[in-house]
């Protein structure tokens, strides 16, 4: 067991987060990393459009025991009375992420108000549910309200002045994401590698908790992120492809599928995104440069500037992959993509990580020449 300042923050086991990957429904994932002893988190992105996606707005009806009549604060809701039933038993921990870019403030806003008054009227989910998960967009909005309801806040950022913002505004630990990551990635090509080290050493405070993300995925990551200063890491890619993720079978074969240099970046819904190479994500790339240069070279735009073909594209690819059309299909994964190679039970993938991880720390001595 490696205790660490995170395990202590959240109350969890392992020093390990389970990304609260978008846009697919990970109900069943977030209940089942809690169990294993890890901060579970629950997608929300896929509740933002049911009128646009309703084929992902399903999964997340038919995975949370909600019913398609349900609008969108009701099907928080009943996801999250039913992750709370199903792990409070076993003392599972567990939160929900929500990107707060400015493209979704008024849904963010919807969420987050559900989030904190569902806890409110259910005092005794205070002990599991305790994480919001912010991402995507300025922390700062949000300080009144998250901190005010008790919840521990947790932000994701992708540069040493997001991380000292995160501290200024209250955030209680930041989670430093390095461009190898999966889906909606930093418009700078900054990697883990560099912003984790120079994020730990900018908020220069043994106490404050940094997590890594972008490239975690086994028991080697882990040591070397702990090696670095963290607290901890974020893991998305390697728990998609687990046996109890929601994700559809495609996307999950496809992460297994794939090899050396097997991701490419082109246009996200908020921004530049990273993709598992397919014939329809090297299509959505070769468009990318055409018509969102900026995704290339670090010079953002928006709904209001880019074509929205590519947005189109990209939910139609989504939506392919929902429906089983492989020709059509786009996935989104991380770099790590090219280390996975099987679909393990969560329980089993955590304990493999973990005895990993703290075998390569005890005996990190022996790869010294003395």
């Amino acid at each position: 067991m490696l205790k660490t300042r995170l395990t202590e923050l959240l109350g969890i086991k392992h020093p390990i987060i389970q990304a609260g990957m978008g846009p697919f429904s990970n109900n069943n994932l977030c209940v089942a990393t809690a169990n294993a002893g890890v901060l579970g988190l629950l997608s929300t992105a896929g509740l933002f459009d049911k009128e646009g996606q309703p084929w992902i707005y399903k999964a997340f009806v038919e995975s949370g025991e909600a019913s398609m009549d349900d609008d969108m604060a009701t099907v928080l809701e009943k996801i999250l009375k039913r992750t709370y039933r199903l792990t409070k038993d076993k003392g599972g921990i567990f939160g929900i992420n929500v990107m707060v870019s400015t493209e979704v403030l008024d849904k963010s806003k919807i969420l987050l108000e559900t989030a904190i008054r569902v806890r409110e009227e259910n005092p005794a989910m205070k002990e599991h549910f305790k994480v919001i998960f912010t991402s995507a967009g300025d922390p700062v909005p949000w300080r009144d309200a998250i901190k005010g309801a008790g919840f521990t806040w947790l932000h994701v950022v992708p540069s040493v002045k997001g991380a000292l913002r995160c501290k200024k505004a209250g955030v209680d630990c930041v989670v430093a994401s390095g461009h190898e990551g999966g889906f909606h990635i930093a418009w700078e090509p900054l990697h883990t590698m560099v912003l984790l080290p120079a994020v730990i050493d900018a908020i220069a405070d043994a106490n404050y908790p940094v997590v890594g993300a972008g490239g975690f995925c086994d028991g080697k990551t882990l040591a070397a992120a702990i090696a670095m200063g963290a607290a901890g890491v974020q893991i998305g890619t390697r728990f998609l492809a687990t046996q109890e993720s929601d994700f559809h079978p495609l996307w999950k074969e496809q992460v297994v599928k794939t090899e050396d240099r097997g991701t490419i970046v082109a246009r996200g819904i908020v921004g530049p995104a990273r993709w598992l190479k397919t014939p329809s994500s090297v299509i959505h790339l070769r468009n990318t440069v055409v018509k969102s240069p900026g995704v290339f070279t670090g010079v953002p735009d928006d709904w209001t500037t880019v074509p929205l073909e590519l947005i189109d594209y990209e939910r139609k690819g989504i939506e392919a992959v929902c429906t089983g059309d492989r020709e059509n299909a786009m996935m989104a994964g991380g770099e790590c993509a090219q280390r996975v190679n099987d679909l393990p039970p969560v329980q089993e993938l955590v304990d493999r990580i973990m005895n990993e991880a703290t075998e390569i720390v005890r005996n990190m001595h022996k790869n010294l020449a003395i």
